[in-house]
């Protein structure tokens, strides 16, 4: 059974920065590209990001980039989304997505 964990959320000030973390379990890490989303109250879900299960090739939304990073570490099994100059706009609950399966997402808030 294939299982996901986000974690890292929190309340951060506009400007500022959080990095949340993705584990799994159930699956071969490396074998499987990362995607993060967000979905915002009364929004649909968004994707945020994304790379390829060999950590290249990272790709944003335009809402995110140059602000977002995604990132992966392939021997410790973890997935990053490093969030830098956070907007109010930003305020989400962020899921972490791997071989179709989802986690419970973790929550950012951001105040202005």
């Amino acid at each position: 059974q294939i299982q996901i964990v986000e974690s890292g959320g929190g309340l951060v000030q506009a400007g500022g920065s959080l990095r949340l973390s993705c584990t799994a379990s159930g699956f071969t890490w490396s074998s499987s590209g990362i995607d993060w989303y967000r979905q915002a109250p009364g929004k649909e879900r968004e994707w945020v990001g994304g790379m390829t299960s060999a950590g290249t090739h990272p790709v944003y939304a335009d809402s995110v980039k140059g602000r977002f990073t995604v990132s992966r570490d392939n021997v410790k099994n973890i997935g990053y989304l490093q969030m830098n100059n956070l907007k109010p706009e930003d305020t989400a609950l962020y899921f972490c997505s791997m071989k179709n399966v989802w986690g419970q997402g973790t929550q950012v808030t951001v105040s202005p």
